[in-house]
């Protein structure tokens, strides 16, 4: 007889809570704000990939990462290209080809057409673009692992408003990935390959009116069914709210920005994102009274996430002390060498990737590969008999 497995374990199949999976991308944009070593970015990208494919869902909109990916190298692409053409700066000694320049009027004198174009300009330029994919392709990792109508189902009382317009934001990119296999197959069958770039257009209006139509479809059935309904409250008790929040925000972007940037001084850091994560509960708890609301099934937040969002933390936490103690190998200051990589830095990596395990694995997966497993085994008892 099998054991009964509760949340709590990792094997037992169940959707991990959607919160969980953005806590563990966005402390993996962190990370990845923090160095421009190529090594590193690359490491990121393919510890959030494996992530991917190892705990994502069989609904349309988890195979969203792709589309991130391509959407990282044309980042990289438009960045190199502006380097190349449009920057003053001359980086390097290593000419690739020196092309004619165009005089540009006074007002665009930071600019440049055309002139000497170095591998060293090309190098920092590609560094900069993967940082920015990166960080895009984090973001796309929780798209695709974790649904937005269940994540708007956490979202606070008092933010109701602000979470209709956050779940038609976010269920925007995973649906237009849907669409746009939806349309590539119906043409398929119709006998048009859609591989001209002519026939962009024919792919790309029912693809964005769908997934807008979709968006909005979904916000007009939560406020058809009563989501964010309010009882009434004093006026003093609504402008407490609203400062409470308004600061609380105000103090975590200004903490945020300390910690990313090396630059500005240590009190607009972890002091400031403490003093907002206290100003904004506190406002979302005053404001939370006055939204009556109730959860059917609410999402459980057992072991597995607290793993999930533990090992996100580590990743962001080992690659601020790589930057802070050894600055060139975060940030390479030449970059026809040999990027420098840590031990910490690899610990990091790790780190990020032990969703892949610590995690559940969603059941609609688990249910699959019991179906496939069933056939194998049958036919092996028959071969036994």
């Amino acid at each position: 007889m099998r054991p009964m497995r509760t949340v709590d374990s990792p094997g037992y199949a169940r959707p991990l809570h959607p919160g969980a999976w953005w806590l563990w991308a966005i402390a993996l944009g962190a990370a990845a704000s923090r160095t421009t070593n190529p090594i590193l970015c690359l490491l990121i990208l393919a510890m959030a990939g494996f992530v991917v494919m190892a705990r994502r869902s069989r609904a349309p909109w988890a195979y969203a990462y792709g589309a991130f990916l391509k959407l990282g190298l044309i980042i990289i692409a438009v960045r190199i290209v502006l380097q190349a053409v449009l920057s003053s700066q001359s980086q390097g000694i290593h000419v690739i080809v020196d092309l004619p320049q165009i005089p540009l009027p006074a007002w665009a004198a930071g600019l440049k057409l055309g002139g000497l174009i170095t591998w060293e300009a090309v190098l920092i330029a590609f560094s900069q673009g993967l940082q920015l994919a990166t960080i895009i392709c984090c973001v796309g990792a929780a798209n695709a692992l974790a649904s937005a109508q269940r994540l708007l189902r956490s979202v606070p009382g008092a933010l109701y408003e602000v979470g209709v317009a956050a779940v038609v934001a976010l269920t925007f990119a995973p649906q237009l990935v849907a669409d746009a296999v939806r349309v590539r197959s119906a043409q398929r069958l119709r006998g048009y390959d859609g591989g001209r770039l002519g026939g962009m257009r024919r792919t790309a209006m029912p693809v964005l009116e769908g997934a807008l139509g979709r968006s909005v479809e979904l916000a007009a059935a939560m406020d058809s069914r009563g989501y964010g309904r309010t009882t009434e409250e004093a006026v003093g008790a609504r402008r407490l709210t609203a400062g409470l929040v308004f600061g609380g925000v105000l103090g975590v972007a200004v903490g945020l920005y300390g910690l990313l940037d090396a630059s500005v001084s240590g009190w607009l850091g972890l002091p400031m994102l403490g003093a907002g994560c206290l100003g904004a509960a506190a406002g979302l708890v005053v404001g939370g009274r006055r939204t009556r609301r109730t959860r059917y099934r609410p999402d459980p937040w057992a072991l597995p996430e607290w793993l999930v969002v533990a090992s996100g933390i580590g990743c962001a936490v080992a690659f601020f002390v790589v930057a802070s103690r050894d600055p060139a190998a975060a940030v390479p200051p030449y970059p026809l060498d040999i990027p420098q990589v840590t031990v910490l830095a690899l610990v990091g990596a790790l780190l990020g990737a032990l969703p892949a395990v610590l995690a559940p694995p969603p059941p609609d997966r688990r249910a699959a590969s019991a179906v496939n497993a069933e056939p194998a085994t049958a036919a092996g008892e028959e071969v036994a008999t």
